[in-house]
C-alpha cells in the first residue's frame, strides 16, 4: 500500500485578504450585501440622536430590517 504524501496544501497557504478576494469573485454580491448592511447600520447609529418622538425600541427594529433586507436582496441577486 502506497500513500500520497504530496498532497496539495494551496488552500492552507493562502491569507485571508486573498481568500476573500477570491470569494467575492465567486459570488459579488455578498461583500455587496455585507458593505450595504455596515453602511445602514452607521446611518442608523447617525440617525439615532435625531429620531424625534420615535421609541428606540421602534427605531432600532426599523434599522434591523432595513439591513436584513438589503442583505437579503443583495444576495437574491
Amino acid at each position: 500500500m502506497s500513500t500520497n504524501t504530496d498532497v496539495s496544501l494551496s488552500s492552507y497557504d493562502e491569507d485571508q485578504g486573498s481568500k476573500f478576494i477570491r470569494k467575492a469573485k465567486e459570488a459579488p454580491f455578498v461583500p455587496i450585501g455585507m458593505a450595504g448592511f455596515a453602511a445602514i447600520v452607521v446611518y442608523g447609529l447617525y440617525k439615532l440622536k435625531n429620531r424625534g418622538n420615535t421609541k428606540m425600541s421602534i427605531h432600532l427594529i426599523h434599522m434591523r430590517v432595513a439591513a436584513q433586507g438589503f442583505v437579503v436582496g443583495a444576495m437574491t441577486l
